[in-house]
Order: C-alpha cells, then structure tokens, then sequence
C-alpha cells in the first residue's frame, strides 16, 4: 500500500512544490530556494517530509570537500501523484456506463465495478468483528484520498461513517446512483447491511453511513 500511504504525508502546497521540481529537474536546495523564493530550512523540511512520504528521492552529489551536497528528485510515487487527475475520464466513463440502454448489459457493467470494488477494499478490511472492519475501511479511505472519520455513538451500538466531503461530488451530481453504488460496496465489505442516513447530494453537509447492527460484534 505504499503508494497510497503516501498521500497521507501531503500537505496544502506539495502539488505544486513537487510539479516545480519536476519542471527543473534534480535540483538542490540552493536552486529550490532561488526558484520559489523560500527560506532553506522551509525547503528542506518539505523535502525531508516528502521524502518520508516517498514522493522526493535524494542523491549525494560529487564535489569540493565539505558539506554534502544533494539534489532532490520526483520518485515514481511522485510522478504518479502530480498526474493523478482521472476526474474528467471518471465523469465520462460513468456517463457512458449509465447512458447505455441495454438494461442487463448496464447493471452488468455496474455488478463488476462493484465486484471490483469489494475486492480491493476486502483485502485491507478483514477483521472478526464489524466494528473492527469499519475501522479498518475508515483507514483504507483515508489512503485512498478520502476525508472519512468515524463517530462514537451510544457504547455498545457501532459507530457511523461519515465523509466530511463527497468523493464522487460530480458523478452525483448527475447520477444518485453511484451514491447507490458507493453504499452497497460498503455493506458488502464490511459484511452487514449500511443505511446512508445524509448524502452531500440531498443537500446535507456529510455523507453518514450507519450498519445495521445494534450491538458490536
């Protein structure tokens, strides 16, 4: 899960710190300071918490005696991370998906991407218990980009899901029923019946998704 791990380690800004440096390519600290006009330490702190991020890689550069030089460079998380923009291709592949009027054919389409979905989410949520499973899809969104957190209720009753911003804002706009899609993934994976109780797309401010079991087990 490296890739996605990543993205746990990016802060307001990186993108456009990490497609400058990828315009000028390895660069050092010096040369990053002059291009954006920042203190050295500011750069090497970012640097040092993109490199924890796996997003920055740092060669030693050869040279006079005396301080090691390094130059700084995108890895391939990096790379992926700056060209990571499916949104258009996403609202088109769906638009066409819900526009083909063979009804079978349609749901068919929807049934694997679904499949698919449960398959991905199902081998990092995997836990005993649903409480637990609804932990660990909590983290797995997280990873995956998603603003999630989960709300304690009364002890003994599990707790909610909520996304504090709808993922797929465009696709629901158009089309309730990848909210639809997005329920039924999560009931799957997490093994038990999920209602949705507020959807961003009727004009609430989260989208909370409740299983349907009393007491956790």
């Amino acid at each position: 899960m490296q890739g996605n791990e990543m993205r746990l380690g990016v802060e307001a800004g990186d993108r456009e710190f990490l497609v400058d440096l990828q315009k000028c390519g390895p660069a050092t600290v010096q040369q990053l300071c002059d291009r954006q006009g920042v203190t050295p330490t500011a750069i090497r702190q970012r640097l040092t918490r993109l490199q924890d991020a796996h997003l920055v890689s740092r060669v030693a550069l050869k040279g006079d005696r005396g301080r090691p030089s390094h130059s700084y460079a995108l890895t391939t998380d990096g790379l992926r991370l700056i060209g990571d923009n499916y949104r258009d291709l996403a609202l088109l592949l769906w638009e066409e998906i819900t526009r083909i009027e063979e009804v079978d054919v349609r749901s068919r389409l929807i049934r694997r991407l679904r499949d698919q979905l449960v398959e991905r989410y199902g081998r990092e949520v995997h836990s005993a218990s649903v409480k637990e499973r609804l932990w660990e899809l909590q983290g797995l969104l997280r990873t995956l980009g998603f603003d999630v957190e989960i709300l304690d209720t009364d002890q003994g009753i599990l707790p909610i899901l909520r996304e504090n911003t709808c993922p797929y804002h465009d696709l629901a706009a158009q089309d309730a029923s990848i909210c639809d899609l997005e329920q039924t993934v999560f009931a799957e994976v997490l093994g038990v019946p999920v209602n949705r109780t507020q959807c961003c797309r009727d004009g609430d401010r989260h989208c909370e998704f409740v299983p349907e079991v009393s007491v956790a087990t």
